[in-house]
């Protein structure tokens, strides 16, 4: 009577293994399903922001309150740890899009593939045009508004320092929670390691005494021209200027020492009125840079193109080129040329 007992115990062993093996693959089968399949829920431009100390549990809670549905705590949980997202999940910004799956989710929460901004510092922008670019940034945090000029540089850790001239025109790539202060810090390294690179590459026969004159300078020379190919020519003249003595009569400097008072056109009054930034009257360069110079002024004026003009004028046709003279008799040949062209560029409504 013993055998069949042992037989009916021994299909009922074989009936629990098969459900047992029915129930894992179809939990495998849930699982592989549920990591690969798009996300339900998610709407175009939809993002989710991780902080600092967020775990799994509190981004789950996230991504229900940003409308995502599908998946239970277990198989993102299970997942994670498949995946070795758990406990490494980044801080930062990130975009859900139509399609995304679990699996793609957490491997960019792994990886930190969150959103990058873009905030560009333009050449030739002065200090107010930078802050004010920046004040407009999003979603850059905002913690330089109280602050003014004198308050920002000891923030930044240069106290006494002039800001002017000293963050390097580029394009600053940020994420979310990054601040203005952020930005301004990584811009004033660059400009130094810029500078420095310009100061170690200048040539022997230059005027130029300290790092800080060669940025003076290449403010100007910024502000001067925008085509490049210019750049060094006007540099090369400014220098030999400088080395003979003669004032640089840059309009740049005139119109930054003017301030809020500069409404688009200098006037002769403006030319004869005395301040620290007026090249007309006083001899030198001014006491701190105009604007901020890019890398192509600064090695302009490390490097300068060699030759004899000491004057130079604007075509007048638009084009943003100049007219460049040897003596003060050709200059004002050119000066002539400059208002003849002008004159004919309004006529034609340019």
């Amino acid at each position: 009577m013993s055998r069949p007992r042992k037989r009916r115990t021994g299909c009922f062993t074989l009936l629990l293994l098969l459900a047992l093996a029915a129930a894992l693959g179809g939990i495998f089968y849930r699982y592989s399903t549920f990591a690969d399949a798009p996300l339900a829920g998610v709407k175009p431009g939809t993002t989710i922001l991780v902080r600092q100390g967020d775990s799994l549990p509190v981004v789950l809670r996230k991504l229900r309150e940003a409308g995502v549905t599908g998946g239970q705590a277990i198989e993102w949980t299970a997942l994670a740890r498949q995946m070795g997202t758990a406990g490494r999940i980044q801080v930062g910004e990130y975009t859900l899009v139509p399609g995304m799956t679990p699996r793609s989710l957490l491997a960019a929460m792994r990886d930190g593939r969150v959103i990058q901004h873009r905030v560009t510092i333009v050449e030739g922008w002065t200090i107010r045009d930078v802050r004010a670019a920046l004040a407009k940034a999003e979603p850059l945090v905002h913690d330089t508004a109280r602050l003014d000029d004198t308050a920002l540089m000891a923030k930044l850790g240069h106290a006494g320092q002039h800001p002017e001239g000293r963050f390097l025109p580029e394009t600053y790539i940020y994420t979310r929670g990054d601040s203005e202060l952020d930005i301004l810090g990584r811009a004033y390294t660059s400009m130094e390691k810029a500078l420095d690179a310009a100061w170690r590459a200048r040539h022997a026969g230059t005027v130029l005494k300290t790092p800080d004159e060669l940025l003076t300078l290449a403010s100007i020379v910024e502000k001067e021209t925008g085509i490049a190919q210019e750049r060094p020519q006007i540099a090369g003249l400014f220098e030999r200027r400088l080395k003979l003595g003669m004032r640089l009569e840059t309009d740049p400097t005139v119109i930054y020492g003017m301030g809020s008072a500069y409404a688009g056109n200098i006037r002769k009054a403006d030319l004869q009125a005395d301040t620290p930034y007026n090249t007309y009257t006083r001899a030198g360069l001014p006491p701190t840079p105009i604007a901020m110079p890019g890398t192509g002024a600064l090695e302009a004026v490390a490097n300068p193109a060699p030759g004899d003009a000491l004057y130079f004028v604007a075509v007048g046709d638009g084009s943003g080129r100049h007219l460049f003279a040897r003596t003060y008799a050709e200059h004002q040949r050119n000066v002539q040329s400059y208002l003849a062209n002008y004159r004919a560029a309004r006529a034609a409504g340019r």
